[in-house]
């Protein structure tokens, strides 16, 4: 009964207190029900039977069971909240999971498209003067032009957008509120989109939201997924999701002399560790140029 009633107090402390997305909230809960259970079937009834050996046992029957590394991580990462939660409000003297590690993860760079690839895909919708081809021309700016993430660009308002000094005012993971700049392409695309595109699209759901759906309510991330889709077909590039707009995006940015204390913020990254990614990125690129181009190769 006590792991019950503290899985539904950590749920509201995930949703409440940290502002954890329903998403965030779903996948720390499955995890932490599994380890709870495991811990039942091993003996314990109670948070303080705890252990370190009880969450590593836990981890290594989720490995045999097929877990991959990144799953283990993230499994791992969702017990150590837990228990540091446990640790701070159920009275716990020590913390049974502060050192439970997974495997460490192998971290490949993503492939990016090319500056021109970007550059075919962006421009697509051109050739589609509809409502909905204006707007897809826009998700496709933004995206690239901003680097953010499809549920931030999904949640944008109209008045989140300041086409004079052309910045973007998004609202990240956390709730983090953050200003991002865009380029002269993108303006342009906003004032089309706002002015002709927008209007014939809006009914009474659609609010402030700025992309809409075909219905009028707000564009949803998987009507976002099928846009890229689409018009990456139509533009004969590697199929890629919004995810790889916001890599290009960091790669091209990098490439072009941008700081990785920059690319950072710019992304919305709480780690500058996750952001240092794009530097492997842009030395392979790099390495590829000089293999490519130099006499002495």
């Amino acid at each position: 009964m006590e792991f019950v009633t503290a899985l539904a107090d950590f749920a509201r402390h995930l949703r409440d207190e940290r502002r954890r997305s329903p998403h965030t909230v779903r996948a720390y809960l499955s995890d932490v029900e599994s380890l709870l259970v495991h811990a039942h079937d091993v003996g314990a009834s109670t948070l303080v039977e705890l252990d370190m050996a009880t969450a590593r046992g836990w981890l290594a029957a989720r490995r045999d069971g097929g877990d991959s590394r990144a799953s283990l991580a993230r499994r791992a990462a969702a017990v150590r909240t837990f228990t540091a939660w446990a640790t701070k409000h159920r009275g716990l003297e020590v913390d049974p999971a502060a050192r439970l590690r997974a495997p460490a993860v192998r971290r490949n760079p993503p492939q990016v498209l090319r500056v021109d690839q970007t550059e075919a895909l962006v421009t697509a919708p051109d050739v589609d003067s509809t409502p909905t081809g204006l707007r897809d021309r826009l998700v496709l700016e933004l995206l690239y032009a901003t680097g953010i993430r499809v549920s931030e660009l999904c949640g944008l308002d109209v008045d989140a957008v300041d086409r004079a000094r052309r910045v973007v005012r998004v609202i990240g993971k956390g709730d983090r509120e953050r200003v991002v700049p865009f380029g002269e392409p993108a303006a342009r695309a906003v004032d089309v989109y706002v002015a002709r595109a927008r209007p014939a699209l809006a009914n009474a759901r659609s609010g402030a939201a700025l992309f809409l759906g075909a219905r009028g309510g707000r564009i949803h991330p998987s009507t976002v997924r099928r846009v890229v889709n689409r018009w990456s077909a139509a533009a004969a590039v590697p199929s890629l999701t919004p995810h790889g707009l916001r890599h290009a995006a960091a790669t091209h940015l990098l490439d072009g002399g941008a700081d990785l204390r920059s690319v950072q913020e710019l992304l919305g990254h709480a780690s500058i560790g996750t952001t240092q990614i794009y530097t492997h990125v842009s030395a392979e690129r790099l390495r590829g140029a000089y293999r490519q181009a130099h006499p002495r190769a």
